[in-house]
Order: C-alpha cells, then structure tokens, then sequence
C-alpha cells in the first residue's frame, strides 16, 4: 500500500470515533429507546395512522369476512403508494394489525438511521456516532401526519444514495442496475420517496462535475483517456436513465388521473423547515435548537466539526427545489412540506466530528442524550395524555354491531390541525378494525389506495379526503329551512338513513345532543360523542329536478 494510503488509514483509525463493535451496541440502544413511545402505544395518536391500519386489516382479511367483504374490494394496481400494503397484511398474517403497524413503524425508524449512518460511512470512509445525533428528529410533524409510506421511503432513499456513492466508481452496468432496482422499490414506497433520491444523487452529481472540471487540465484529459470512462456531462446524463421507467409506470398507473390537482403556495414554507425539530411543544423544540446550536458552535470553533461538500450542495438545490414544489400535486397534500426533515437526515449524514479527544467524546455524548432525553420524553407524556381519548374511543366501539354503517361529523368544523387532535381525526376507522364496519372515512380514492369501496356503498363514503361534514351541516339537510341551501350536500346528504351510527368528533365537556329526534347517544367519550341513528325517522326527500 501506498505511503500516502497508510497514512490516511492509520488517521482514520485514530480519528474514528469509537469501535464498530461499540457503534452497533449504541445504534440498538438509542433504536430501543426511541422506540418505546411506539411500544408503549399500539395505536400511536397520528393522523392517519389508523386510517392506513384498518386498510391494512381489510386487505389481509376482506376474504375471509363477510362483513367487510359486503363493503369493501380490494384491486391491485400500479400505485406509487404501497409499501404498506405489501408489508404489514403479510405481517398480519402470524400477528396483530396493531402489532404489525408497530413492527412496520420500528423498521421505518431502524431504516431511516441505518441509512443515515450508511451514508456517513460512504463520505468519511469509516462508521461514526455522530449521524446518531438525528435520533430525536424521527419524531418530527411529518411522522405525526402519519405519512407511513414515505416515512418508509425516507429510509429506502438514503441506503440508495449510499449504494449509489459506493458503486460510483465501479462497472456502469452494475451501478445503473442496482439503482434501477432501488428505484423501483422507492416507487412503490412513495413518488416523492423517488424525487428524494433523484435530489440526493443531482446534488453529488453535481458535485462531482463541479470537481472534475476543477481539476488541472492535465488530470482531466488523463481521466478521460481512461479505458470506459465517459466525459462528466455525458456521464451525468447517462447516470440519470434509471428514472426513466417511473414515467411510464406513472402513466399505467390510475394516480396519473391525478396530475391536474396542482396548487402552489408560498405561504407555510417556513412551516415546513419548523416540522422538522417541532412535534408538540415549542419549548422543547427551542430547547433542542438551542443546544444544537451550541454544539455546532462549539465544533466549528474548535475545529472538531467539518461538513462534506455535498452537505452545502444539498442545501442549495434542495432549497431550490423546495421553493418550487408545490403544496398539492397528485391530489396529495403537503408536497413540499415532506423535503426538509429528509434533507435533514441527508445534511446530517455530511457531518463529521472528531472524536480524538475524551472531552470531545463527553461533550458528544452528553448533547446525544439530553436531544434524545428532551424529544423521548416530550412524546411519551403527550401520547400519555391522550392515550385517554384513545381508551375512551376503544371502549366505544363495542356498542356499534359489527357490519354497522358509520358516519362521521365534526362538531367544531376547524378542529383537527392541532397535533394533540390529530389521533382523533381517524379515530373511527378503528370500526373497521374491531366491527368490520363501514366508515365514511376510510381512505378509498382511486388512484391513491387499492381499497375501494363496492359499488352499492360507494355514494355513502367520502371518496375524495375531504373534511367530514359539521353537525350543523347534518341538520341543515333534514331542516325544511336548509333543504334548499343543501342540495349539493355530498355522501352524508341522507344521512338519517344510510347510516347506523353518527360518531360526532371534537366535543366539549357539555357537549348537548343537537337532535333527540333523530340521535341517541350511547356513548360519551373524551372529546367525541357515539350516537345510534334512529330508524324511525323517514329520509330526507329527493330534490326536485
């Protein structure tokens, strides 16, 4: 080997923070610690968490249950939203639904990390801790939305950009075949899981014919009369063809009656940057700011801390790209929203720290266990908190008879953006589960899920992820007064006989029943209320043509 080469390993060994041995055994530790919200909560206060559940209970059991066999069918097509799908139905199989989304969970958090610390190892040539430190931002706004796929997909993209980073230098063939596969997965991960790895690798790219070019002219013609070695642009241009099939697998697929929902905005853009560290509470994520800040300081000013080049050319075409992507596309919200905590853990895997001396090593330590102490610790006594709502919500599906049919209503119609309230959004759709009922909300858009509401129920269920309608809204319908003014009502328009059961979300504690007439209620909840629809009312008459 080498002079020069011994050098720079035995620097690396001294340089290395600590033995993989001890890396590994901190990963699995720091892993099981974040993980114990998860545990904890079978039914994690998310969004849509449970909505993407009860599809998950449907698709591995509709054939075996007449209930929701009746309501549901379940078609399989090219959809660029389906790992879930794939995965924990199959899970079901030797295990709960609820255990299986906690297993799916864990593995997005395990993937995401690895991937993290894939990429470091990648850049710097040795494992280090340091990428550890985005333990805490697995909890993150986007998480609590319950964006399950791309979560997942997060992961994926990040051990694809480190594959890509390993295999550059190697066989055209081998790189571009194992980024195909790589890209394929990430397509059914989620579409924007596969624009995040395209962003990943534009921005080495980029990088990486910004160095070639900066090289002596001398160095450059000497590499480009290398045996097999392409020109940087041709290069750059080749490298690129592994997207090229999710084109058409977009176009086969029914999501691409989707493209003409497009709706920019500028304003939620910062919002989207605070997603990133902020999950409940504004003084924790000031209070992790802050000491990240501190540490950043602290490393730059004592020159233990360093940022590979690509970290800065992330930051440019990533901030590029995200003040272009737009907040609707595909009829799927939050478009852009979703890039900054990825780019979060990419930036971070661009870090390196040096770790030669033992106050560096107790300095980092300390900052790793107070973030992932501070954020552990804000979770569980949230999710604690409403884990009451959420037993008070278990213990009210046993009074719906199972095949029931189930509506569901706002009482306050700008409820629900809070992320305390976001585990009560869904909450319903835990009726599928335990009832193999029909829910207005279960997610069934087509083109989006594989889950699709049977054609005689169709009418009856929102098909479009719309806001539930209000009570208000509800009884206007049935008003001889509103009648007139209601005549575009949607699925819930005759509600007093199409469905069995009102659940009526967002109440206060003197929440009154807004119709005796029609409603009894059978179950008062934390923050909800279960009414049984009373038969005897007659339906809402047709409107005159």
């Amino acid at each position: 080997m080498p002079r020069r080469a011994l050098a720079l390993a035995g620097r690396n060994r001294r340089t290395a923070d600590f033995t993989n041995r001890q890396i590994a055994t901190l990963f699995i530790g720091l892993a099981v610690i974040t993980s114990i919200p998860i545990v904890l909560y079978p039914w994690p206060p998310l969004a849509d968490y449970i909505n993407h559940l009860a599809r998950m209970h449907v698709i591995a059991t509709v054939d075996g249950d007449p209930d929701l066999a009746r309501f549901y069918e379940v078609n399989w097509q090219i959809i660029p939203n389906l790992m879930m799908d794939l995965v924990v139905p199959v899970l079901e199989q030797v295990m709960s639904v609820y255990l299986a989304g906690q297993v799916y969970t864990i593995a997005s958090f395990v993937l995401i990390l690895s991937g993290t610390l894939a990429l470091n190892r990648q850049l710097y040539g040795h494992w280090s801790v340091l990428p550890m430190i985005a333990f805490p931002l697995l909890y993150n706004n986007i998480f609590l939305i319950g964006t399950m796929n791309y979560v997942f997909g997060i992961g994926i993209a990040l051990w694809a950009l480190a594959a890509w980073i390993w295999l550059r230098e190697r066989g055209l063939l081998v790189r571009l075949g194992v980024s195909a596969l790589f890209v394929l997965g990430l397509f059914f991960c989620h579409l924007f899981a596969v624009g995040l790895y395209g962003l990943g690798v534009l921005a080495f790219e980029l990088l990486r014919l910004w160095e070639q070019y900066a090289r002596p002219q001398s160095l450059q013609r000497r590499d480009l009369d290398g045996e097999g070695t392409l020109p940087p642009l041709v290069d750059l241009v080749v490298s690129g063809r592994r997207f090229l099939p999710v084109l058409p697998l977009l176009m086969m697929s029914p999501t691409w009656g989707l493209r003409g929902t497009f709706l920019w905005e500028l304003n939620g853009k910062l919002d989207g940057l605070i997603y990133v560290i902020e999950v409940y509470s504004h003084f924790a994520a000031v209070a992790i700011t802050a000491i990240v800040a501190f540490a950043v300081g602290w490393g730059l000013r004592y020159r233990t801390l360093r940022f590979h080049a690509l970290g800065w050319v992330l930051l440019i075409v990533g901030g590029i790209i995200y003040l272009a992507m737009p907040r609707v596309i595909f009829d799927t919200f939050m478009a852009d929203q979703r890039l900054p905590i990825s780019l979060a853990f990419m930036i971070i895997a661009c870090a390196h720290l040096n770790l030669r001396h033992e106050y560096v090593r107790r300095g980092f330590a300390t900052v790793l266990v107070l973030l992932l102490a501070i954020r552990v610790f804000e979770v569980q006594t949230v999710w604690s908190e409403l884990s009451r709502s959420t037993l008070s919500f278990q213990d009210s599906i046993r009074h719906i008879d199972r095949g029931a049919k189930v509506l569901v209503a706002y009482a306050d119609p700008d409820a629900g953006d809070d992320p305390k309230d976001l585990g009560l959004v869904h909450a319903a759709c835990l009726a599928v589960i335990e009832r193999s009922a029909l829910v207005t909300t279960v997610f069934t858009v087509v083109g989006k899920q594989i889950l699709h509401v049977r054609d005689d129920y169709r009418a009856r269920v929102d098909t479009s992820d719309g806001t539930p309608p209000s009570v208000n809204r509800l009884l206007s319908v049935v008003d001889e007064s509103g009648t007139g003014g209601e005549l575009d009502a949607g699925y819930w328009r005759r509600w007093t006989s199409d469905y069995d059961y009102l659940y009526v979300l967002f109440t206060d504690a003197d929440y009154e029943n807004p119709d005796p007439a029609r409603l009894t209620p059978i179950y008062a909840g934390e923050r909800f209320m279960l009414y049984r629809i009373n038969p005897q009312v007659a339906d809402v008459a047709e409107p005159a043509e």
